[in-house]
């Protein structure tokens, strides 16, 4: 059995810096699962003592039913896969792959087999005889994979190992390794502070800040239901639009006030969240994805609208986004005010159709989708439910 389990586990180093807060993870027996945040978060951290390469100062580590926090990393059944690939220079690709098999003493009709039934899934047969600097950076890539493979461990952890590569070949690895996990059906916790990576690669994802655990859940569910406004803004490309409002109860729903603008809050957004009438009369702060905003002229059965000037038109081909400043106050990722430069308002991203005329230094009013709206608690950073 693979399965991993955090239990409050706490990294405080000699200078008294605090990487990691009682974290708790349950990670299921074949699982992938992502630990993604912004650099410094205490992600790398956290594999790191998994894997045995830091000291736990406090909680308990379980691996595969047994405790390992005294295990040496050898002991503890996992392979590593790291961002600089780790590869030895001077030795073949076949003799980097079976390094770690050799160093057990297997036998060689073993260590051959498995290097060789590894190269066959990494399609890297062809290349067993070459050198790392003689492949590109994917097939070095594969080549790390390949080692942590033929261990056939009881976990894989990598840390950032796509990082190095181009957006280009990133997009591609990240498929394989993909593939590559579910066909093998191997305990993976991987690493990024690229949450692209995190959405498409992970069966759940664990967003951490500050070295605390934010929320872990399924992509598609941090997506639509983020637990506090770190995530809300830390999940999705371009980020969610995050806006100060003072709400109103009315007669059969509600009211936010935008700045000088009012966005209606229907009946069912309040039955969906019990306790947002308690917020009457409160300043709250709204999300609003660049995707439930749409040029208002090619929408027209969307009848709530905001309005401001477009600052910058990003055309993608496919949609357009556009930067438009509006009368509001934004809201960081912390829930402290957002400190805006280019000008009076704050700027919102709409992700609007490829059609839209709109051009930068015109007027703007963009449609609104209310039923997507995201509402939070500005003093906790918590969602309204």
């Amino acid at each position: 059995m693979g399965n991993i389990t955090l239990d409050k586990m706490d990294k405080v180093y000699e200078n008294g810096f605090h990487a990691v807060r009682e974290l708790s993870l349950d990670i299921e027996d074949g699982e992938f699962l992502v630990l993604v945040g912004p650099s410094g978060c205490g992600k790398s951290t956290a594999l790191r003592m998994i894997a045995g390469l830091e000291t736990i100062t406090s909680g308990e580590l379980n691996i595969g039913g047994r405790m390992v926090n005294e295990l040496e990393p050898k002991d503890r059944d996992i392979a590593m896969v790291f961002q600089s690939y780790a590869l030895y220079p001077h030795l073949t690709v076949r003799d980097n792959i079976a390094f770690a098999l050799k160093l057990r003493k297997m036998p060689k009709d073993e260590i051959n087999q498995r290097v060789e039934e590894a190269a066959r899934i990494l399609e890297l047969t062809e290349n067993l005889d070459r050198r790392p600097g003689q492949l590109s950076g994917g097939q070095r890539q594969r080549v790390a994979m390949g080692r942590a493979i033929v261990r056939k461990p009881q976990a894989f952890l990598m840390d950032e190992p796509l990082s190095n590569l181009d957006a280009k070949l990133r997009v591609q690895m990240r498929a394989e390794i993909s593939k590559l996990q579910r066909t093998l059906g191997v305990t993976t916790v991987y690493v990024t502070h690229d949450q692209i990576e995190a959405m498409t690669m992970g069966d759940r994802v664990a967003v951490l800040s500050r070295g605390i655990l934010q929320q872990v859940d399924t992509p598609q569910n941090l997506y639509d239901t983020p637990d506090n406004i770190f995530v809300a803004t830390f999940i999705g490309s371009p980020q969610m639009n995050m806006l100060k409002a003072q709400f109103r109860l009315t007669d059969g729903g509600g009211t936010l006030r935008i700045g000088t603008q009012d966005l209606r809050v229907p009946a069912a957004i309040l039955a969906a969240r019990p306790s947002l009438a308690s917020y009457d009369g409160a300043t709250i702060a709204v999300g609003v994805r660049p995707e439930h905003l749409e040029d208002a002229a090619l929408a027209p059965e969307i009848a709530d609208r905001i309005s401001g000037k477009v600052d910058v038109r990003e055309g993608l081909g496919s949609e357009v986004l556009l930067h438009v400043r509006i009368d509001a106050t934004g809201i960081a990722a912390d829930g402290s005010d957002f400190v805006d430069h280019g000008g009076e308002g704050h700027a919102i991203v709409a992700r609007v159709s490829p059609g839209t005329t709109l051009r930068p230094d015109e007027p703007a009013t963009l449609a609104v989708r209310v039923d997507e709206l995201h509402l939070f608690d500005l003093e906790t950073g918590l969602a309204i439910r």
